[in-house]
């Protein structure tokens, strides 16, 4: 199994040194060996249109402004670090399941898009996508937090690689419920923990950690099943509203905060680790995890 960190600093550089009307050639030519990742969709994918839709920079951006913010990720040595942590992970998780099937992975590493109220407010300046095995992406805004974080973020995203891998746990989306996507987000995030400390939680849920209020809503909704509702339950209100789902009371990252909190109540009650736990059915986890949390 071979993780590939693609050379997207080269790529940026390069963008940004090509005059306006071919810049989406190049970006598309970056993008290309992405272009797997969306394999189960319908209809043929621009990956120009994905990227935009994934918060990624926008290309009528002030070069300057991606130019520092390139400078940033070069500095902190993003690339290489991003690739260490992916590698020490899979060597552990693989120690913890012998025989693990892994395929495999591509990960991208790219600019966000420092216009876009929703990603730099709510979203913090970053977003990442490992769902899909074989691909994983980090689309980010080098603020101090997220710098600091990019091991765990990483490391995160790998897990719902491995989670949803050959041999794993199955994503069906006609009949997968809500509760699946809250524990893979607990999971990833007790991974991300159990390798690199409280920097592995993920910040936008770190706030209502405690919340029993948010805790009891988001139990009310383990069971919902559809897709297009998860956002409101996982990410909360204000993505909702972004994404045009229906809001259901919930504070942003609200998914994220309650994941963590069944899952550390099963892995206390079972004495397991997050890389023991990497297969274990969702139905699983939250019995027992929620039972220790309320009952």
């Amino acid at each position: 199994m071979t993780i590939t960190v693609l050379d997207t600093s080269r790529g940026m550089a390069e963008l940004l040194a090509t005059p306006a009307p071919k810049q989406a050639d190049v970006l598309r030519e970056m993008l290309a060996p992405m272009a797997g990742m969306f394999r189960w969709f319908p209809v043929d994918v621009d990956l120009v249109a994905m990227h935009t839709a994934s918060f990624g920079f926008s290309l009528d951006a002030p070069p300057v402004e991606i130019r520092w913010a390139l400078d940033q990720l070069r500095a902190a040595d993003a690339w290489q670090r991003i690739e260490r942590a992916l590698n020490e992970a899979l060597e552990m998780q693989s120690l913890t399941v012998p025989g693990l099937e892994v395929p495999d992975v591509t990960v991208l590493l790219m600019v966000g898009d420092a216009s876009d109220d929703y990603f730099v407010g709510p979203a913090r300046g970053f977003s990442g996508n490992g769902s899909v095995p074989g691909f994983i992406t980090l689309t980010l805004w080098p603020t101090a937090e997220n710098l600091d974080r990019l091991e765990a973020a990483a490391v995160h995203e790998l897990h719902h690689n491995l989670r949803y891998s050959p041999g794993g746990v199955v994503w069906d989306p006609v009949t997968v419920r809500v509760g699946e996507q809250i524990v893979s987000e607990g999971l990833a995030d007790a991974f991300a923990r159990q390798l690199y400390g409280e920097v592995g939680y993920t910040p936008l849920g770190r706030p209502h950690l405690d919340d029993d209020g948010v805790l009891r809503r988001v139990v009310e909704g383990l069971n919902v099943t559809g897709m297009q509702e998860f956002v409101a339950w996982v990410h909360g209100d204000t993505a909702a509203q972004r994404f045009g789902a229906t809001p259901v009371g919930l504070p942003t990252g609200a998914g994220y905060a309650v994941g963590n909190r069944i899952v550390d109540a099963y892995l206390v009650s079972t004495r397991t680790t997050a890389a023991d736990a990497l297969h274990v059915p969702a139905s699983t986890i939250i019995e027992i995890g929620v039972a220790r949390l309320i009952g």
